[in-house]
């Protein structure tokens, strides 16, 4: 009984690191995936580094970007930080 009794404080302690960090985490990481998944041709983009552009071509794991109106740019489709949408 001492020994539950003991690790009592360390299994709050894991229970509350999961819903505090790791459950966000992953509802992030699935929202981000669920995203990159959905671009089309079109769609304007902005890169992890910032660069802005316009979706011109798909292919299974990369995405190619016009930048400047006449620039086109290979990226992963990681490297895709979020979609901009205007309204």
């Amino acid at each position: 009984m001492d020994t539950i009794v003991g690790l009592l404080p360390i299994l709050i302690m894991f229970v509350a690191m999961w819903f505090i960090l790791i459950r966000p985490a992953q509802k992030r990481q699935k929202q981000t995936v669920q995203m990159q998944n959905s671009i089309k041709r079109g769609d304007q983009v902005v890169t992890i580094g910032g660069l802005h552009g316009e979706v011109d071509a798909l292919e299974d794991t990369a995405i190619y970007i016009i930048v400047d109106g006449k620039t086109r740019l290979k990226f992963e489709r990681q490297a895709i930080g979020r979609v901009l949408t205007e309204k």
